[in-house]
């Protein structure tokens, strides 16, 4: 983790260290001139804005963080003490986008976002060599002395150093339809994914149900599905220093795991995993439990399925029986600084207040959904009590509490997107019987270092 101070930087480099060249001809070497243009951005004054009223540029791909930001910068509780009055000015676009026009516009020397979130899966593209360094702000002042409380900070790190804060701990759990699981005879407490696919199996057998699933779609799509039960197993793809790790003994019981539950039936197999494919099972009832984020609750199950309130519930994920996590992860957004805003110092202090303390937590929550990413709030009273109607007025930090002592840790790699192009079809062929999982892994590995190799 690094140690340096979250002040915005000035361009200069610290004593001792050689200086960088310059940021614009740095991006542009990268190839980021020909990349879109966000129309109508004049360039930006070098003066640092202090105090006052201040217009904070936030680019997103979801209004929901537009709301939480806009309620914490209204609120007189959080923003007390202050030396900002920020007023938000939300660019909504798809989440890639925005990182292109970020980069173009660093290299055009004209404005960027002042607040730029992040999808997870866009931040390896600004891994490569010293982009984040040259785009963001450092954060680890924010975070270096309260490291164990902050969640997820991880896949948002390079070489030691944070330059996002995630923004939902985006925390996976077990849902499942408490109806019909007792009307199958399925005991929604039983401990192992084992058991599980035992009973997965029967209902598939009795009913055409099925008790979870996985992607057959995109690449990105198919990765995940292995990705989630992968970080529950307890591996991860890459090393915290970026080497590729998936020739374990857990990507192997994985993807058997995958190919047992796909040939029983268990797991349902699905082109996009929030499309309208997954809808129509949820809303048929071909679909009865899913291992999937906090998130999907909101977006997945009241949105495509409304009529089945008080029908669900939600636990921990069951074990594997090698061992792992009753917990995993999929999904989320950092939260990042233009390093070169003149109002740098504001969108700091606005994002320390909404995503550093309680108040600004809670108010996330309230906004969106959004779990704690402190993991002291997971044992707080105002976030113990609450109750969700939909899972059937349920406790849900009962389990999340129980989840969030648990939550495996994520590494990413710049090279991230080469890995998921390169088990795609792999992992199609596990699914099909075409290839086992070691096979899998193998091919994984071959095309994984061939693309590696031609990015070079």
């Amino acid at each position: 983790m690094s140690t340096r101070s979250a002040t915005p930087a000035t361009g200069r480099a610290p004593a001792g260290e050689r200086p960088l060249p310059t940021r614009r001809a740095f991006l542009a070497g990268l190839g980021a001139v020909g990349a879109l243009a966000l129309a109508g951005c004049g360039a930006r004054s070098a003066t640092q804005v202090t105090s006052g009223a201040v217009e904070l540029g936030l680019w997103t791909h979801d209004p929901g963080y537009v709301t939480a930001f806009q309620n914490a910068a209204a609120s007189d509780a959080l923003m007390r003490g202050s030396a900002f009055a920020p007023r938000i000015a939300p660019v909504s676009a798809n989440g890639g986008d925005l990182v292109t026009r970020t980069i173009t516009q660093a290299v055009a020397g004209n404005e960027g976002p002042d607040l730029l979130g992040i999808i997870i899966s866009e931040f390896p593209r600004v891994m490569k060599s010293q982009m984040a360094e040259n785009l963001f702000v450092d954060l680890g002042g924010l975070v270096t002395d309260i490291d164990d409380e902050v969640l997820r900070t991880a896949p948002y790190t390079r070489d030691g150093t944070v330059y996002a804060l995630e923004s939902d701990a985006s925390i996976s759990v077990f849902f499942y339809r408490e109806d019909e699981f007792a009307r199958l005879g399925i005991d929604p407490g039983m401990e192992t994914w084992d058991e599980y696919l035992e009973a997965g199996a029967m209902a598939f057998e009795r009913t055409g149900q099925a008790i979870g699933s996985v992607s057959n779609g995109d690449n990105t799509s198919i990765f995940n599905s292995y990705l989630q039960f992968l970080l529950q197993r307890g591996g991860s793809p890459f090393s915290e220093t970026g080497e590729l790790t998936i020739d374990t003994d857990e990507s192997v019981e994985v993807l058997e795991f995958i190919r047992r539950g796909v040939d029983s039936g268990s797991l349902m197999v699905i082109g996009d995993p929030y499309g309208a494919a997954a809808a129509s099972a949820l809303q048929s009832g071909t679909l009865i439990a899913t291992v999937m984020p906090s998130w999907y609750n909101l977006y997945g199950l009241q949105a495509n399925a409304p009529d089945q309130a008080g029908r669900w519930r939600m636990r921990t994920i069951p074990r594997f029986g090698a061992g792992g996590h009753i917990a995993s992860n999929l999904g989320g957004t950092g939260f990042a600084i233009g390093l070169d805003s003149p109002r740098a110092e504001a969108a700091l202090d606005l994002l320390r207040r909404t995503y550093l303390t309680k108040e600004g937590q809670l108010l996330r929550y309230q906004a969106g959904g959004y779990l704690p990413t402190l993991a002291s709030l997971y044992e707080d009273p105002d976030f113990v009590g609450i109750e969700d109607e939909f899972l059937g007025g349920q406790r849900v930090f009962d389990v999340f509490r129980e989840a969030a002592r648990d939550i495996p840790v994520f590494y990413q790699s710049e090279t991230m997107q080469q890995l998921s192009a390169a088990m795609g079809a792999p992992l199609l062929d596990v699914y099909s019987g075409r290839m086992n999982a070691a096979q899998a892994i193998r091919a994984t590995t071959e095309g994984y270092l061939q693309q590696t190799r031609q990015a070079v």
